[in-house]
Formats: C-alpha cells, sequence, structure tokens
C-alpha cells in the first residue's frame, strides 16, 4: 500500500467525524468517537471470517457448562482475541429503533474478550454511546465504519466474483499502525496540543532503529531478543525496531525473535498500542505492554533488555512522581541514585520540572551486563539534558555517572524543526555498556 492509499483512509476516516460528529461534539471531543471505533473496526475485520466458528464453539462449551471460555474462543477465532457476541460490526446497520441499536451496539462490545474489554475502557468509550444515541448519530457512524468504500481488513476487496481485479488493497498491521499515529497527530494539530507528546517522526524513529541494530549487526546470533520502550506511545517505535531487526537478521542469515515490552501512561495511547499488539496475533506481546508511569511505578522492575528506544517526554513536570516516591529529596529509588567507588552516595534526581534524565536513568538500570552483546540505549531528548544544572546538581551527577562509566558512545544533533509543533534542537543519546575496544573511552 503506498502513501496516497495511506492518506485515502485517514481522510475517509477523518470525513466521519465532519459528516457524523458535527454539532454534537466539539472539534476536540472527536478523537473521543474516531479511534475508538477505528480500533473496533479493524478488530472486527479481522474476526470476519472465523465468525461463525467462534458462535459455534460458544454453543458447544455453554452445553458443557465451562466458564472460562475465552482460550478456547480466541483458538478459535485464531487470534489472541475474539468476539462471542452473535454480531459483527455490519449486522449493526439494519436496525431501525435507536432503543434496539443501542441494545444490540452494547452487546456487541460486551462480547468481546477481556483484553479488548481492557481497550476499551482506557478508551472511555462507553462513556459516548448514549452522547450518539440521543443525537441519533450511532447508526450513522456504524454505517461509516462499515463501508465499501473504506477496508480496514488484511484481505483485499476485489472488484469482480473471480478476485482478479483488487478494489482496495489489504492493511497489513504497520499500515494500520502508521494509520493510527497520523490520525492522532492530527487531532492533536486540531487541538492545537503538543503532538510530539505522541507521535515521534518515522525518519527519525528510523533513525533510532538503525543506530540500535546496524552498528552490531555481525553480533547478531540465531537467538531471542528483547526490546523496551518506556514512553512507549502508540508502540509505534517498539514496531519500528523488531521490524528492522527481523529484516537485518535475515540479511545475515540469522533466525531472532524479538519480544516487545512498553509503558505508556496517557490512557488512550496505551489503548491503541494494546490494540496494534494484540492485531500482530501474540497476546502475550500485549500484556508486555504496562500502564501507568515508568518513573513512580516502574512495570519493568527486574527485567532487563538487549535494545531499549524511546522518546521520553521532555520539560514535562514530574512533580506528581516525585511526590508518589516520597518528595523529591527523599528518593531512594537505586535507578536514580548510585555509589561512587568511595562509597559516597551520588544522587541524580534532576529537578522537578524536567524528568527525562530519569528515562534515560531508568534505561540503564535494565542493561544486561551478563551477555556479549550487553544492551543499547537510543534515547531522543532536548538540550538541557545536555547542559541543565550546575555542578553537583541531579543533572550533572547524571551526566558524571554516564560519562564516568563510559556508557555514552554518542550523542547525535538532529535538524531543526523535525518535530511536530516544536523548533528546539534534538538530540538522539546512544549508550552502549559493551563498547567496541577502539571507541571506548571516547564519546
Amino acid at each position: 500500500m503506498d502513501n496516497q492509499e495511506y492518506n485515502s483512509i485517514v481522510s475517509f476516516i477523518w470525513g466521519i467525524a465532519d459528516d457524523c460528529l458535527r454539532d454534537v461534539y466539539v472539534r476536540g471531543k472527536y478523537r473521543d468517537v474516531i479511534l475508538p471505533m477505528t480500533v473496533i473496526r479493524r478488530l472486527d475485520a479481522m474476526l470476519e471470517g472465523t465468525k461463525k466458528t467462534v458462535l459455534t464453539m460458544k454453543k458447544q462449551l455453554d452445553a458443557a457448562h465451562i466458564d472460562n471460555q475465552w482460550p478456547a474462543l480466541c483458538n478459535a477465532a485464531g487470534q489472541a482475541f475474539c468476539n462471542a457476541s452473535p454480531f459483527l460490526l455490519k449486522d449493526l446497520t439494519s436496525r431501525g429503533k435507536k432503543q434496539t441499536l443501542e441494545a444490540d451496539f452494547k452487546a456487541y462490545l460486551d462480547g468481546f474478550s477481556p483484553n479488548v474489554q481492557e481497550i476499551l475502557d482506557k478508551f472511555k468509550f462507553r462513556d459516548q454511546i448514549r452522547t450518539m444515541v440521543d443525537a441519533d448519530i450511532l447508526g450513522a457512524v456504524i454505517e461509516k465504519f462499515t463501508s465499501s468504500d473504506i477496508n480496514l481488513s488484511p484481505k483485499p476487496v476485489y472488484k469482480d466474483e473471480e478476485k482478479k481485479i483488487v478494489k482496495l488493497p489489504g492493511l497489513d498491521n504497520h499500515g494500520m499502525g502508521t494509520i493510527f499515529e497520523e490520525l492522532i497527530r492530527r487531532f492533536n494539530e486540531e487541538n492545537n496540543e503538543e503532538a510530539g507528546e505522541h507521535w515521534t517522526p518515522r525518519d527519525v524513529v528510523e533513525l533510532m532503529a538503525d543506530l540500535a541494530f546496524y552498528p552490531v549487526e555481525d553480533q547478531i546470533k540465531d537467538a531471542t531478543y528483547s526490546c523496551y520502550d518506556g514512553a512507549c506511545g502508540t508502540g509505534g517505535m517498539l514496531t519500528v525496531a523488531q521490524a528492522r531487526l527481523l529484516k537485518l537478521a535475515a540479511k545475515q542469515g540469522k533466525k531472532v525473535s524479538i519480544h516487545l515490552f512498553g509503558q505508556e501512561i496517557n490512557p488512550e495511547t496505551y489503548a491503541i498500542c494494546k490494540a496494534d499488539m494484540l492485531l500482530k496475533g501474540d497476546g502475550e506481546e500485549a500484556e508486555h505492554i504496562a500502564y501507568g508511569s515508568t518513573l513512580s511505578l516502574d512495570g519493568n522492575p527486574s527485567r532487563q533488555f538487549d535494545f531499549m528506544l524511546s522518546n521520553p517526554p521532555y520539560g514535562k513536570s514530574w512533580k506528581t512522581d516525585a511526590d508518589k516516591l516520597g518528595g523529591k529529596n527523599e528518593i531512594l529509588d537505586t535507578r536514580f541514585n548510585t555509589y561512587l567507588p568511595g562509597g559516597d552516595l551520588l544522587k541524580m534526581i534532576p529537578r522537578t520540572s524536567d524528568g527525562q534524565l530519569l528515562f534515560l536513568l531508568n534505561n540503564v538500570s535494565k542493561m544486561k551486563t551478563d551477555t556479549e552483546l550487553g544492551s543499547r540505549i537510543i534515547e531522543v531528548h532536548n538540550g538541557s539534558s545536555l547542559f541543565t544544572g550546575d555542578a553537583g546538581s541531579g543533572e550533572s551527577n547524571a551526566r558524571r555517572y554516564l560519562m564516568e562509566s563510559d556508557l555514552v558512545e554518542a550523542i547525535i544533533a538532529l535538524p531543526d524543526n523535525m518535530f511536530y509543533n516544536t523548533g528546539i534542537g534534538t538530540y538522539i543519546w546512544v549508550l552502549s555498556n559493551k563498547k567496541e575496544a577502539r571507541r571506548k573511552g571516547k564519546i
């Protein structure tokens, strides 16, 4: 699928908001309907081909009085998720009465497996149903999303019965993720928000993946690797990293697998990330995405990772996290405190107005030390990580620790104006705890 086709899908979905939601929602609230409906329609399209099989299995399980039916139903669906309701989304377009449509749509949503229920809850989508029913637009929204003019299925739509002429190409998982991110970017632009909080330019993401893998491509083995993003947003960075490693390994003639881990504090982007992982057909990967603040509630406290890529928030207060950790001056978390060779405590707690260095220290705490490859960290920061803080401050101590530990391999200045809605300077930090001999002691 080319960019024109991507843009066509995004424009169609964007048009649903203008066609159906105008005068019912203010523009800033369009996303509360459009984003979850996009996810629901994609899930629905993935399940269409096995719907009859799932319903047959459910009848058998009900007859056998089996309570925990979800594993068997998801297996019948051939996905890491399923829907046990008697409906497909397109079945609801024929409902004439608002009350019948509302009841059946709620039954349809209730039919999704628990992993999808969590996604719907984080979107707070059920809160929108009454508004749409009262305004008599729910049926129109469903009809638009199931229109023959748009295809959110991985299978192509054909013009002819012989299936030789493609009308609409299928949409793979990567393409679906790209559409999610573009919709979020547009909604943030409409709301005059900092879209960069949720969206990292694709060129930057691909560069970061290259910096993670290409310097060690000759060390990649037939093995299983892990990749982590402590500010994962919609999961786009994890997805690109996964694709890049698999491509590089294939080029080297190696067979590798990669497990993805992440954490996200924004409920909406967390929901999209979880949905994206589910659509890859691996429920285990979806369970690897934690919800909450990485700083005050680390979702992976005992794990270590081979590769870590992240674009943490910069210039954003972390005072709430500091309070949860006992107050800035009382934080004892070993991720953010270390001891010098002489035994003196080195506190690396920055000012509460900017916590991006804490995300970097969090990653450093998760580096592997007992493997030949060690760990590589690729992280985007603004300039404050380079110069903020006097000698002896938390920021200065963090830099001292990173430099004296010889973890910093490179710091790369990016061109100006690469990130949406900001012209500030941005830099990629490249860290490794297994530098090659010629680079040791150098940055």
